[in-house]
């Protein structure tokens, strides 16, 4: 039998630490949010309900990889060997990672460009990444989609979202 830490049951162990890690940290960041006035829905709101979600489906794979763990037995599809992740041959890995890179690209950019534009930008490449090609559809989808969504939260749930370098799009909606 292979060791219990070459294992798959092992390896979604490690999974679920990490992501609870991740989830508390990112749950902690949610409450440093600043808080808008004369609105129901707050910005920290989708976050923390994210990260509340991250946090429990985390926790039950920890669990069932604890509970796996202890009581494997030799023939468990789980305890076979794990496996290796190798980020240059596996297209998969780099297009996660890719994906990893846009978010954090996202966040830097959000500021400075906006929301609809660096969210352009991210569904593009995304799309892109996931293979479609038909570049009037990447081109619609990915403006109209934030533009909706920007018009949405501002009028409807009158969540003010960054407009960045198109500041003039919300001059313009203020003015009809």
């Amino acid at each position: 039998m292979t060791k219990k830490t070459h294992t798959q049951a092992f390896a979604n162990l490690v999974a679920s630490i990490i992501f609870i890690v991740f989830g508390a940290w990112a749950l902690m960041q949610t409450y440093g949010f600043q808080e808008v006035r004369n609105t129901y829905v707050q910005p920290a709101l989708f976050p923390q309900i994210m990260t509340v979600g991250l946090l429990i489906f985390s926790i039950i794979l920890f669990v069932q990889s604890v509970i796996k763990l202890s009581t494997m037995k030799e023939n468990d599809p789980l305890a076979e060997p794990a496996a290796s992740i190798n980020v240059f041959k596996d297209r998969g890995v780099l297009a996660g990672v890719a994906v990893i890179v846009l978010c954090i690209f996202f966040v830097a950019a959000f500021k400075a460009l906006g929301y609809v534009l660096v969210s352009a930008i991210v569904s593009a490449a995304i799309m892109v990444l996931i293979g479609k090609r038909n570049w009037l559809q990447i081109v619609l989808v990915s403006i109209l989609v934030p533009l909706v969504m920007w018009l949405i939260f501002y009028k409807v749930l009158t969540v003010n979202i960054p407009m960045g370098v198109l500041q003039f799009l919300r001059n313009l909606v203020d003015m009809i």
